[in-house]
């Protein structure tokens, strides 16, 4: 008798699952470390509340209580086209590798009926239809709240 519970996989359940999650966690992982590195660049000045530099008279070596936005560079654009544009790609970007995913899952893991990848494309662009207005005006008020 077969034990009942969530924990109780099949063979077939494990060799899927480790090998996903080993996958998801290395991918998440350097995603992660992509996006420390992005926005703590080496130079970034210490932390705040960090003791003063030595030999700096006091009120000089410190963080001021607010941070200042950085001017955008030469090529960087600004405003509501920068913001939709910025959607666009991430939403664009997210179904694409979500599509490899899906496709890599297919081809190198479960071979299931041949209707798997039409519902799979199907089904994640009705949830990607969904989904986009609501991060689109999820990103537009953060925007708005960053601007004022």
């Amino acid at each position: 008798m077969a034990p009942d519970g969530i924990l109780a996989l099949t063979t077939a359940d494990r060799q899927a699952l480790i090998p996903m999650s080993a996958g998801y966690l290395i991918l998440m992982s350097a995603l992660g470390f992509g996006l420390r590195r992005l926005y703590r660049p080496r130079g970034a000045p210490p932390a705040q509340g960090a003791p003063p530099a030595q030999g700096a008279p006091p009120g000089q070596g410190e963080q001021p209580e607010q941070a200042r936005a950085t001017p955008p560079g030469p090529g960087q654009r600004t405003g509501r086209a920068a913001l939709a544009r910025r959607i666009a790609g991430t939403v664009i970007g997210g179904y694409l590798l979500l599509m490899a995913v899906i496709v890599a899952y297919y081809f190198g893991v479960a071979r299931v009926g041949s209707g798997f990848l039409e519902s799979a494309l199907t089904g994640t662009a009705l949830l990607l239809g969904l989904a986009a207005p609501v991060f689109a005006a999820l990103s537009w008020l953060a925007w708005r709240r960053d601007r004022s």
